[in-house]
């Protein structure tokens, strides 16, 4: 079997039964909240690039308390130390797991370490936000969803998108059957960005789309490809095509590059009925709906006309996705429910993008 032919690790193979432990399929029961009249304190943990985003909304949320900000580097400590007087700040994440006031723990570390770090967090007792990806290792993921689901603790993943008010929007047309039977979708997400050489662009770039589409189409695919080259740094991928084949049949195609003269950051879903875009580089009319697609002409058996009816652009919130997400997660410690993007969905993602990387090796 080739690797684009290849099934996700880990989709059809049954899991042990298990009696003692919870699997990581097991819906576990978390308390609410204990004491509604206290703030939910939170700490964030990695102050680099999307951190100080983090911490900047979770310190405005009504009822949520940032009370720690820890990074190994005391730059990065002291450049926000300013914008939030009276936040203890470390740069070690055992002060934060050994404080017995702090709820839960946010991670916006490197990639490699979002699973080892959200294990030690919700083996803490704390709750675990994570940045995405969950892991780069299916296994590493299932480790961190093993142990929300041993100890009863939130685990979120970050993933943005699905918070975005267009993709929400988005979720609701396609489920609704606004659109008709779901064709296909595929999505560009290209730049001439910052090069990286810890990652390539599959994993940098990649995880945002892959986590919606899954979102959207509501399947693990059966089949996954993926072909890129490294022209600028050997061995780091610049530019990927990913295919996708879900069981329904419906696919996926994603461009995902950081060497193109283009910044596109678009959606493209295409059903029986209408289409529809996602475009976040649109001020306005992020989300825009097609009345374009096929009618059998009754006239003749057999016959199809093409309609090129009228497009509008649904009315979006223009909340910010970041605030959404962080009061998603908030609101989810305080009710004790599972957040819409949950460990588990983590673990989907990482799924698809280790076989998407295991077919960029082959």
């Amino acid at each position: 079997m080739s690797p684009a032919q290849r099934p996700i690790e880990g989709m059809t193979t049954p899991q042990p039964r298990r009696t003692a432990k919870p699997s990581a399929n097991t819906k576990v029961a978390r308390a609410a909240h204990p004491d509604p009249a206290r703030p939910v304190r939170i700490g964030v943990v990695g102050l680099g690039y999307w951190g100080p985003n983090l911490a900047r909304n979770f310190a405005s949320i009504d009822g949520c308390e940032l009370t720690w900000l820890c990074d190994a580097s005391e730059q990065a400590r002291a450049k926000l130390a300013g914008a939030f007087p009276g936040v203890r700040a470390t740069g070690e994440v055992e002060e934060l797991l050994a404080d017995p006031e702090l709820d839960a723990v946010v991670l916006a570390t490197p990639v490699p370490t979002h699973a080892e770090l959200a294990e030690r967090v919700l083996r803490a007792g704390k709750h675990c936000f994570v940045e995405k990806p969950l892991a780069t290792t299916v296994a590493d993921a299932r480790r961190a969803v093993h142990a929300a689901g041993e100890t009863g603790r939130i685990l979120m993943v970050g993933q943005l998108l699905e918070y975005h008010p267009a993709v929400t929007r988005l979720k609701e047309l396609v489920d609704e059957g606004e659109l008709g039977s779901l064709y296909y979708i595929y999505g560009n997400r290209v730049n001439l960005g910052k090069l990286r050489s810890e990652e390539n662009a599959l994993w940098s770039l990649g995880a945002h789309d892959v986590s919606v589409v899954l979102h959207l189409i509501g399947e693990e695919p059966e089949e996954c490809s993926a072909h890129g080259e490294s022209y600028v740094r050997g061995g780091v991928q610049d530019v990927v095509f990913c295919y996708l084949r879900f069981p329904s049949g419906r696919v996926a195609h994603l461009h995902l590059s950081w060497l193109d003269p283009h910044k596109e950051r678009r959606i493209t879903v295409v059903g029986s009925k209408r289409m529809a875009t996602f475009d976040d580089m649109q001020i306005e009319g992020k989300l825009t709906v097609y009345d374009k697609g096929f009618d059998e002409d009754t006239s003749s058996w057999g016959e199809y006309i093409a309609r090129a009816g009228e497009s509008f652009s649904p009315r979006i919130s223009n909340a910010e996705p970041l605030r959404l997400e962080c009061e998603h997660f908030v609101e989810c410690i305080r009710n004790g429910q599972t957040p819409r993007s949950d460990g588990h969905s983590g673990l989907r993602v990482v799924r698809v993008l280790e076989a998407l990387q295991r077919s960029l090796d082959g």
